[in-house]
């Protein structure tokens, strides 16, 4: 374990498989990998977010986030594994409900935008689905397991994370624009005329 990291440099990818945690090795376009690096691209969003200037139980539950994705992604490089605790899932329904007591109602859909801290919010939340659309293609496609190997364990608990990770995302969203008047979508019908080129 102490000298995991030791060699960042192995050049045993370099013909497109990488290696698993149970030291089987497959593709890098394995759904499998993809999942996997959906993942680590959401924590690297988040952790883009926690730039922001955000207040201190705000942060300390996207820290908590990150967390809770490193053991997702645990899960996903070791086929079998449990990391992922249903106490995860609990936190994040309710710190939505939390968060959501303190805003407005909603009547229609809201464009991303506003301040910078919601729109990573925003980002986080997209690349939060699209982890879970990479997860769905795992269950449903299923892997072929080598000779010798069990056949990977299919996700559950993460499934349910991540779609209630992007709902949060979505409230924090707002919660970033709290105090500025949200913009709408605008039915075709209801949008003021283009400006012309070159302005008025």
């Amino acid at each position: 374990m102490g000298h995991r990291l030791s060699a960042i440099t192995t050049r045993t990818g370099d013909g497109g498989t990488t290696g698993l945690g149970d030291g089987s090795r497959c593709s890098k376009a394995a759904p499998r990998i993809e999942a996997l690096g959906a993942v680590d691209e959401l924590n690297a969003h988040v952790g883009l977010l926690l730039c922001e200037e955000l207040a201190q139980p705000t942060r300390h539950l996207l820290l908590r986030i990150q967390q809770d994705l490193f053991d997702l992604g645990g899960e996903l490089a070791v086929p079998g594994m449990q990391l992922l605790a249903e106490a995860a899932l609990h936190r994040l329904d309710d710190a939505i409900a939390e968060s959501n007591a303190t805003l407005p109602p909603l009547k229609e859909f809201i464009l991303p935008g506003g301040s910078r801290a919601s729109s990573q919010a925003h980002v986080c939340r997209t690349v939060a689905r699209r982890a879970e659309r990479a997860l769905v293609r795992l269950r449903e496609q299923g892997e072929q397991a080598e000779p010798g190997q069990q056949a990977a364990a299919q996700p559950g608990l993460a499934l349910q994370y991540l779609n209630r990770l992007s709902d949060l995302l979505f409230v924090l969203a707002r919660v970033f624009n709290s105090g500025a008047e949200e913009v709408l979508w605008q039915h075709r019908r209801e949008r003021p005329p283009a400006a012309p080129p070159g302005g008025e």
